[in-house]
């Protein structure tokens, strides 16, 4: 599929299955997983309808959707080999979308033997929409980012959805990220923050945001060094605006 046709694919599910569902959710329509890791029926929905689609361009692609691989994981031990995938978020932030936050956003990559070649975050609250390809830079609203702007502090500021160990003596500032991977990412390449720290590493949270972050000059690694990408595994996550503040700021978080 052209990259413009899977992107009015996002808008089209997210116009008919999920946002009429924003901040109108029965209790009903939402479940645990998982203590505390909620699904609704526009999750479950959504991913199910992307995935169709999707597979209407390519009936061998692999489909890798946080709900799916919840039922049956076996698939992403495929992800990193495979020769097609597309990677689903269908609502990343459900937590936001559940409680009639905005801070919510439909994620997808696409991979080709593992290495990430397109992504997209749309923002249907925001009505923002960002796309990256391999090579060729992100967009948002059709509009082509500039390099991730210097960050104007002194001291670099980064987000996290949990606490750091240790983070209110770092070298480093530390907020509360906003509870979506697709408003953290767009947060980081437009500037806002420096870094983002993250302790899971489930490709639909992270191969889209980190493809946009490559292509703008900035690195995502483990805290060991590890470069990000399909089928890494770690136990902390660091994306950062550039290589040395990526050094910085693993040195003033995780440093001896």
């Amino acid at each position: 599929m052209q990259t413009d046709q899977v992107s009015d694919l996002l808008f089209e599910v997210a116009d008919q299955l999920i946002m009429p569902r924003f901040g109108a959710l029965d209790s009903s329509d939402i479940s645990e997983k998982q203590p505390g890791d909620l699904v609704t029926v526009a999750d479950r929905e959504a991913e199910v309808e992307l995935g169709r689609r999707l597979c209407e361009g390519d009936s061998d692609a692999l489909i890798v959707g946080e709900e799916g691989v919840f039922s049956d994981p076996r698939c992403l031990d495929l992800l990193s080999r495979v020769a097609h995938a597309w990677v689903i978020d269908p609502i990343d932030g459900t937590r936001n979308f559940a409680r009639g936050k905005p801070d919510f956003a439909v994620m997808l990559a696409e991979t080709r033997f593992g290495e990430t070649v397109r992504g997209w975050i749309w923002q249907p609250a925001h009505q923002k929409l960002y796309v990256a390809e391999l090579g060729a830079g992100v967009t948002c609203n059709g509009e082509p980012l500039p390099t991730i702007p210097a960050s104007p502090r002194t001291v670099p500021l980064g987000a996290t959805y949990l606490p750091v160990p240790g983070e209110e003596w770092a070298e480093v500032k530390v907020i509360r990220s906003w509870g979506s991977c697709g408003i953290d990412y767009p947060k980081l390449i437009t500037g806002a923050v420096d870094f983002l720290s993250y302790r899971s590493m489930f490709p639909w949270d992270h191969l889209a945001g980190a493809l946009m972050l490559t292509e703008l000059g900035g690195r995502i690694a483990t805290d060991t060094g590890e470069e990000y990408g399909a089928g890494v595994i770690g136990r902390r996550l660091l994306a950062a605006a550039t290589p040395q503040l990526w050094i910085a700021t693993r040195d003033g978080l995780f440093g001896e």
